[in-house]
Parts: C-alpha cells; sequence; structure tokens
C-alpha cells in the first residue's frame, strides 16, 4: 500500500478549460447543504420558540455579546456580525466535516488515476487566501471608510519626516502581511492535521490514530474561532487607528 499526500487538489474533470478540484466539488456540495439548511431553519422561526429556537437564540445572543465587547460599539458591531459569524460558522463546518468516516474510500477515475472524490476544503490554500483577502479587503474599506480616503493613504506615505515615511512604510508591509500570517496560520493547521491524522490511519488503523483525531477536532474549532476573531481584531483596529488619526 501507498499512502498519497498532495499539498495540491487534485482534478475531478473540466468544464471547459475550468478545472474542478475535489475541494471545490466539496465545497459546493456543502454550500448546497448550508443554503438548504438555513432555509428550512428560517421557515421553522416562530415567535414562540421551541427549545432548539431557544438554544441558536442564545448562541447567536452570546456570540452578538462578544463582538460588541471586543469593537466597544453597538453599531459596529451590527456591521461586522454577519461577516465574522458567517466566516465562523463556513469555517467551522468545512473542518468538522472532514471527520465524516468514509470520505477517502470515495474516489473516482480521472485521466490523471484514481483520486478521491472529497477533499477538506480548508486545506485548499487557494480557497483560504481567497477568504483571507476578503477579510483584508473589508478592513481596509472601514479604515477607508471611517478615517477617508486621504488620511487612509496619509497612515502609509507620509513624507513629514524620515522616521514618519519609515514608520507608515512598516505599517504598509503589517497589512500585507496579515494576508500571509492570516492564511498560512488556518491552511497549514488543517492541512497538517489532515496529513497527521492520515499518516497515524495508514500506520496504525486501529486505536492509536483515536488521540489524534480528537487533536484535530480540536484544532478544528480553535482555528475557526481565532480566522473569524482576528478578522474581528483587524477591523476594530482599523475603525480605532483611523479615528485616532482623524482626530489627531
Amino acid at each position: 500500500m501507498k499512502l498519497d499526500i498532495s499539498l495540491a487538489p487534485e482534478t475531478l474533470f473540466y468544464i471547459g478549460s475550468v478545472a474542478i478540484s475535489n475541494s471545490f466539488f466539496w465545497l459546493l456540495v456543502l454550500t448546497f447543504f448550508i443554503l438548504v439548511g438555513v432555509f428550512f431553519l428560517n421557515r421553522s422561526l416562530k415567535m414562540r420558540p421551541g427549545k432548539v429556537q431557544n438554544v441558536f437564540e442564545m448562541l447567536l445572543a452570546g456570540a452578538f455579546d462578544f463582538v460588541e465587547t471586543t469593537v466597544g460599539s453597538k453599531s459596529l458591531a451590527q456591521k461586522t456580525f454577519p461577516l465574522v459569524f458567517t466566516l465562523f460558522f463556513f469555517i467551522l463546518v468545512s473542518n468538522l466535516i472532514t471527520f465524516i468516516p468514509g470520505q477517502a474510500a470515495v474516489t473516482i477515475e480521472t485521466a490523471g488515476g484514481v483520486v478521491p472524490l472529497f477533499r477538506a476544503i480548508i486545506a485548499d490554500y487557494s480557497l483560504v487566501f481567497m477568504m483571507t483577502m476578503l477579510s483584508v479587503l473589508i478592513t481596509q474599506i472601514v479604515a477607508i471608510y471611517v478615517a477617508g480616503p486621504f488620511r487612509y493613504l496619509g497612515r502609509f506615505l507620509n513624507f513629514t519626516s524620515p522616521l514618519n515615511f519609515f514608520l507608515g512604510l512598516m505599517d504598509l508591509i503589517g497589512e500585507v502581511a496579515k494576508v500571509m500570517s492570516l492564511s498560512f496560520r488556518l491552511f497549514g493547521n488543517i492541512f497538517a492535521g489532515e496529513v497527521l491524522g492520515a499518516v497515524m490511519l495508514f500506520l496504525f488503523p486501529f486505536f492509536l490514530p483515536l488521540p489524534f483525531a480528537f487533536l484535530g477536532l480540536l484544532t478544528a474549532v480553535v482555528q475557526a474561532f481565532v480566522f473569524a476573531v482576528l478578522t474581528l481584531v483587524f477591523i476594530s483596529m482599523a475603525a480605532t487607528v483611523s479615528e485616532e488619526s482623524e482626530a489627531a
């Protein structure tokens, strides 16, 4: 037996010149089920909630209170909560769904050989990179909205003194570095956990992989929380720094 570990997702088929990978296919399947689930959940909401609805409402209320406490403003929390909670929920479900047993056994014959039909979505760096770009882009939009375009650019292009110019340049590098730090943290932890679990299952099929599975489960939850919270912190910092710059 041979253990195949691929950093890049495998291509299942092509639609024209567009390659459809197994991670993208799994993304489409997951998105469909999430949309259907949200649709039926929305239709089942009642003015006098039952036990299940009460639990969901308590979780959402607690999450919103956490966001409001972090940003320090109810109005800003109302604007950022949908994005932050959506990121957390999507990443969490994408991570947890990989623990459904038997996925690796479902394969498909392609021109390049036999490949698994499903692959962990967050173990595809292209998707993680796009989510990170969205997160950082929204952070910059918030900063521009609060401070205005000229004050925003003034943070990075400050020619009043050599020191201020250097500090502005460091700020610009820091904004670019957010993309790398956010994306590599999420992708690296999930991909490493997937590889470790596959290796342990390959070498020791019984009992020994269980602790690593629980560790992977913990990582799946923690990394979803970390990505969402860091996005929230970046947005809060962008608004705060821009307001302080405007006041100065």
